[in-house]
């Protein structure tokens, strides 16, 4: 082992880049797979109807939230909060992404073959190919600990005013979202890690902040990997992810307890 190092895990590349205009391509199409936008519907598609945030529906671990212990303004990024948890460890139970389990968090499940209409207040965003590590999600951002790779992964989670594609491409393991809903006035929230198999893909819409919400969903893909641990040969999958890359305005919720997430 030279100088006594470890080879450099992977944390997040950018293999590629292009453009999607939702002014000409406002549709959404799994194409056998492959993530593809559109100007129109095409024959004998029926779309998607976008899954609503109803805060009657709950599934995941719950917790109770002892409160916001800090919030801090990153302009011109957003606001960090960090939330208070009850309990020692925070587990995200693993959920196969049907089509209940993606509702439970306000997210559509596009499955091949299947359209759904987006909308965002940008229309010019960015689909990007990503090759994420397994490692990705032992980083903080908030804890002053720079790019120190962590024993531990904290709770780490956000809504913005921009959409989301996730699509689960790598051709060997499936894609991992972590997700919550958080409930602000009964201080109670919904953790899971949402497993989206192969070939499918997760729409999440814009979710800006709106005052007096009955419920927030949230998510994070830096877990994305997760389906990777385990194997020896394998440490980092490949995804495409839509997008906005600038002028956004996002709403992130921590927590520095450990978390746990386990496979499948």
């Amino acid at each position: 082992m030279a100088d006594g190092f470890f080879d450099p895990p992977i944390f997040i590349k950018e293999l590629q880049s292009k453009t999607v205009d939702l002014a000409a391509t406002p549709y959404f199409f799994n194409d056998g797979g492959t993530p593809t936008y559109l100007a129109q519907v095409p024959n004998g598609v029926t779309p998607l109807i976008p899954a609503p945030t109803d805060p009657n529906i709950a599934i995941g671990r719950e917790y109770d939230v002892c409160g916001t212990i800090s919030v801090k303004p990153t302009p011109p990024y957003g606001v960090e909060t960090q939330l208070g948890f009850v309990g020692d460890e925070i587990i995200f139970d693993p959920h196969w992404a049907t089509r209940e389990n993606a509702a439970a968090f306000g997210i559509t499940l596009v499955q091949e073959g299947e359209l759904v209409e987006l909308s965002s207040p940008q229309i010019q965003l960015s689909q990007i190919e990503y090759e994420y590590g397994v490692f990705a999600g032992h980083w903080s951002p908030y804890q002053d600990v720079g790019n120190t790779l962590l024993s531990v992964v904290c709770t780490d989670l956000e809504h913005h005013d921009f959409p989301h594609i996730f699509a689960s491409t790598d051709p060997e393991f499936p894609l991992v979202i972590s997700v919550a809903r958080y409930w602000p006035k009964h201080e109670k929230i919904r953790l899971a890690d949402l497993w989206v198999p192969r070939g499918s893909a997760l729409y999440i819409p814009p979710m800006p902040a709106v005052m007096g919400s009955d419920c927030i969903d949230l998510h994070n893909n830096r877990n994305s990997a997760r389906a990777c641990w385990g194997d020896i040969r394998q440490n980092a999958l490949q995804t495409h992810t839509l997008l906005q890359t600038e002028g956004t305005f996002t709403n992130w919720f921590w927590n520095p307890k450990p978390t746990t997430h386990s496979n499948l």
